[in-house]
């Protein structure tokens, strides 16, 4: 029994078709769902299955991951069945008329992490009765503790004229203990909802709550053609954005460093700093570590 899910009672095993019928069409937002006992990553998983010519809206879940990533190549992984571990499938270059969605341009798709950002924030504010914010571009923080991160990796089209495919994955701690927590290179402490005090930490709804928040922001991301302004993404998250209004120091991949105050994110979703010798404007990519 070693090796059965239910051995420890504080982490039940997720039940795929529960998930199923709350989530996928035609009750719920998404078009398919795929639950693991084990995988390497659900980021790998979900970019196999776009190279593949899978639609947009596949969900693959993992209650363990075993090469789990973060952003530029960081690990992420936690003990089975102690936290959240999912991807989805978006296609925001493809026009989609029954819902009215145009093609929005790449250059829109740098506030699909973002967005994941909010849609976590809400998630746990909603279920686990948690105020978490989010640090600049998408780390989920509870006391300045990181509790949960997002990966968004872009897979190229078929053809040449095809637009990318964007995987966005999310991982949340939700039962680790103090003595599982992982070793964060960037010098943030860990912290999983249970020991920052959650109201609830049945991953069941939380997952729901979580991939509907997603779900729900996307549409309205969409609605909008991409705009992040006209969708009231930008404001939401700025409103979630712990990182605005502070002093910073940003690690550049060169070995470089910038210091300065946040001021802002832009419409594309990139950070405004104010720096000793100027103003200048950062995308994710452009940033090793944020402090």
């Amino acid at each position: 029994m070693s090796g059965s899910p239910y051995t420890d009672l504080d982490r039940p095993p997720l039940s795929a078709a529960r998930l199923r019928r709350a989530l996928v069409a035609p009750n719920g937002p998404w078009a398919r769902l795929e639950l693991r006992a084990e995988t390497g990553s659900t980021n790998a998983d979900v970019a196999e299955a776009a190279r593949a010519g899978e639609p947009e809206g596949l969900v693959v879940v993992a209650e363990r991951q075993t090469a789990g990533r973060g952003r530029r190549g960081r690990v992420w992984q936690s003990p089975p069945r102690a936290g959240i571990a999912t991807s989805v499938l978006l296609r925001p270059g493809v026009a989609v008329p029954d819902r009215d969605w145009l093609p929005v341009t790449p250059t829109g798709y740098g506030w699909l992490p973002l967005l994941a950002g909010v849609a976590l924030v809400e998630a746990v504010a909603r279920l686990a009765e948690l105020d978490a914010t989010v640090k600049w571009p998408n780390d989920l923080l509870i006391d300045g503790a990181k509790c949960a991160g997002v990966l968004a990796e872009a897979v190229p089209g078929r053809a040449p004229d095809q637009p990318p495919a964007i995987v966005l994955g999310i991982g949340l701690n939700v039962t680790l203990r103090a003595d599982e927590l992982p070793v964060n290179p960037t010098g943030l402490p860990a912290t999983s909802l249970q020991l920052a005090g959650a109201s609830a930490t049945d991953r069941d709804p939380l997952l729901r709550a979580l991939l509907r928040s997603v779900a729900d922001w996307y549409d309205r991301w969409r609605s909008a053609g991409g705009d992040a302004v006209a969708s009231g993404l930008r404001d939401a998250y700025l409103a979630a954005c712990a990182t605005v209004g502070r002093e910073v120091r940003v690690l550049l991949p060169d070995g470089a460093a910038l210091t300065g105050t946040a001021t802002g994110v832009d419409p594309d979703g990139q950070l405004q700093l104010s720096t000793p010798t100027g103003a200048r404007t950062l995308a994710a990519g452009d940033v090793l570590h944020l402090r």
